[in-house]
């Protein structure tokens, strides 16, 4: 990770850590870069074509006018994709032949954070070797660049960049989605949380046109209630309506609708482990799971596993977050990845994980097998798991310390042959999370208590 970029963007409080001068500098240089800065060329020779989306949280406007105002003053033109979802961006760009894409969100963290990611012109996440180069630039200006002059260029007369509504690429990306579906859902009562974010418009519209029967929560945004006792992080909204409505099933989706966790018609949570299990094994019999192989992370459950082994189904495990689950793929050609939270990669469809296209495929599995969400997840026994944040002043002093590492060994001694112990830094936030899988929570949560207090003793946490 980069001084201002981790694993999914920038990510900050906004006007604090993300400032609408970054998003400026950032739009600078982007449009500088892909109109001829990355071929050498000081003066733009070129007009380059950036997609920019946002979500519904306060702080997005004031970003996303600040980066098209920098795109433009470089040369670039920027096309408003307006209030979107994460994958959209990414499809509109790899499908328009766009030079890169931008997506003004924070995910699933609270309206006073925000960020920007960047994904290059095959909808991919953006590679280091590029972020490293905004980085430079940002804190060290043009001179940074190799430039002989305090700033970028400024594109003048006719050069000027435009901004253009481009709300027609969204509207392309939802018939795309709705391509997807081989069957009509037609007679099935669906629930949608899309967590006052960026799919308060788009899940509906989908589902509507695949004839199904929506009831929907989290779709009221005002800026300030997003991911806010709803969405995939904040799972029992969505329990209580399937169940008060006696739906067939409910799909809940995070701010910027790249996760998607389900509730099965019991009422039952279906993780990002369990949807890999579904469409895995239903990938295995069209033969389309190449390598009979799914790409996991390390935070998966081992139920996860021992399903996969009694179905005949190899895995494989990356460091946590979607980038490195796709990095695994796109290398090995496997069709399927994800993560326990909800991030599940369909690379036939899409290049990042989308949470309305894997409501859409487990849809397809419900229907075509015609057995409900919990008969399909069923071989999928999940091992008790209890993962605690705790928020930290230095990330890497507080997982490097010998008193935390000698807790942490200890705690692993203890679980052999019956669990495990997990100690990571976030990619987005100031948090260390330790996660304990056992046989019981009573033993999960004196374990996690046990490293936590040792960072405590030692000073590496911050006040509560």
């Amino acid at each position: 990770m980069g001084k201002y970029f981790g694993t999914d963007g920038f990510r900050g409080e906004a006007n604090v850590t993300l400032t609408a001068e970054h998003a400026f500098y950032i739009g600078r240089f982007l449009g500088w870069y892909y109109s001829g800065g990355r071929t050498g060329q000081s003066e733009p020779h070129r007009r380059a074509r950036v997609a920019v989306g946002k979500d519904t949280r306060r702080s997005s406007y004031m970003l996303e006018y600040a980066l098209a105002a920098g795109l433009t003053a470089s040369g670039a033109d920027a096309y408003m994709l307006h209030v979107t979802t994460t994958p959209s961006v990414s499809f509109v760009t790899a499908q328009e032949d766009f030079d890169c894409g931008v997506m003004i969100s924070a995910s699933h963290n609270p309206y006073v954070d925000n960020g920007i990611k960047l994904v290059n012109r095959r909808g991919e996440k953006m590679d280091d070797d590029t972020t490293a180069r905004i980085e430079a630039y940002l804190d060290g200006g043009a001179a940074a660049m190799g430039l002989d002059s305090e700033e970028l260029p400024l594109a003048t007369g006719k050069a000027v960049g435009r901004i253009v509504d481009h709300a027609a690429g969204r509207n392309r990306y939802v018939g795309y989605l709705i391509s997807l579906a081989a069957h009509s859902y037609k007679g099935f009562r669906v629930g949608l949380d899309c967590a006052n974010g960026a799919s308060w418009m788009i899940a509906k519209a989908v589902f509507d046109a695949l004839g199904a029967k929506t009831y929907v929560i989290g779709a009221e945004p005002n800026g300030v209630n997003i991911n806010v006792d709803v969405g995939s992080t904040h799972i029992d909204a969505l329990r209580r309506l399937v169940m008060d409505e006696g739906l067939d099933v409910g799909f809940a989706f995070d701010g910027d609708a790249d996760r998607c966790i389900a509730v099965d018609e019991r009422g039952e949570e279906v993780n990002g482990d369990h949807i890999l299990y579904v469409l895995g094994r239903a990938l295995r019999g069209q033969g389309a799971l190449t390598g009979d192989t799914v790409v996991t992370t390390v935070m998966s459950n081992m139920g996860l596993y021992r399903a996969l082994d009694e179905a005949g189904i190899r895995y494989e495990q990356t460091a946590v977050g979607d980038r490195f689950v796709y990095e695994n793929m796109a290398q090995n050609g496997y069709a399927l990845g994800g993560e326990q939270s909800g991030h599940i990669i369909l690379r036939k469809y899409a290049t990042t994980g989308d949470g309305i296209l894997t409501a859409i495929m487990l849809m397809e599995q419900i229907v075509e097998s015609k057995q409900p969400l919990s008969v399909l997840t069923a071989p999928v026994t999940m091992y008790p798991q209890i993962s605690r944040s705790v928020r930290v002043p230095d990330k890497e002093a507080a997982v490097s310390h010998p008193a935390v590492r000698a807790a942490v060994e200890a705690v692993s001694r203890r679980l052999e042959g019956r669990g495990r112990i997990l100690l990571r830094k976030s990619g987005t936030e100031p948090v260390v999370r330790v996660m304990v899988e056992s046989e019981s929570e009573e033993i999960c949560r004196a374990c996690v208590d046990e490293v936590v207090e040792a960072m405590r003793n030692q000073g590496l946490t911050e006040e509560e």
